[in-house]
């Protein structure tokens, strides 16, 4: 399987993508933000970093992105999609997943390892999952308060949008302790932790590497 993992300036997660990839047997790429096509590819990563240097606000800048007009494309005809950190962020920003994220309320950076529980096994981060399964992996983000309308939260909630979800503690005040979430058509999901720093037992936990497997696993069960 072929794999595109976007770089903006100050990404600085791709590679970590590449590496949980390709530990997996597939292939992936870089793309740069500046390309107009993403080639053949089966899925598509946006990861974590500082896009821009998060100027504005974060992705608010690498939605006008060459590549984003791309990413638009391949979602639309139902392409999984994964966006990490600031790659959640960007999604936020081009409308391809609802709401915002704002300022944690401590208005403070976080970085140190969270819990997370599956809520849903329906998406292409989750499909290697159970619903109730616990995730070790790191937050590092001062912009991770997941947002929206009362109405928006409540849909997500009705149609199972709410992919992860925060125990034992919330890192950052998001509403509902809503770490993650997915699209209508649920090939879109963004979240704030990091499971490309949790790849391998080495780096603390290797709890990550399952929504890296069920995205090979999302687009086996669609290909078949």
């Amino acid at each position: 399987m072929n794999f595109a993992v976007l770089q903006f300036p100050a990404s600085n997660c791709d590679q970590d993508a590449v590496h949980a990839l390709r530990a997996l047997g597939h292939n992936a790429r870089v793309r740069w933000h500046k390309e107009n096509s993403l080639g053949d590819v089966d899925g598509v990563i946006v990861p974590g970093g500082f896009s821009y240097g998060d100027y504005l606000r974060t992705g608010a800048i690498a939605r006008f992105s060459p590549i984003m007009g791309a990413i638009k494309r391949f979602a639309s005809a139902g392409g999984p999609v994964l966006g990490i950190c600031n790659g959640f962020q960007i999604l936020c920003e081009t409308g391809l997943l609802p709401g915002a994220l704002l300022r944690n309320t401590g208005l403070r950076f976080v970085c140190r390892p969270v819990t997370l529980r599956v809520e849903t096994s329906t998406t292409p981060a989750t499909a290697a999952c159970r619903e109730g399964d616990l995730l070790r992996v790191p937050v590092a983000h001062g912009e991770g308060n997941y947002t929206a309308d009362a109405a928006t939260l409540d849909r997500l909630e009705a149609r199972s949008q709410v992919v992860f979800r925060y125990v034992g503690g919330n890192p950052n005040g998001s509403a509902r302790d809503i770490a993650g979430i997915c699209n209508e058509g649920r090939n879109v999901v963004g979240l704030m932790p990091h499971p490309e720093r949790a790849c391998e037992p080495a780096l603390g936990s290797g709890d990550g590497f399952k929504v890296f497997a069920s995205l090979v696993a999302a687009r086996n069960s669609v290909c078949k």
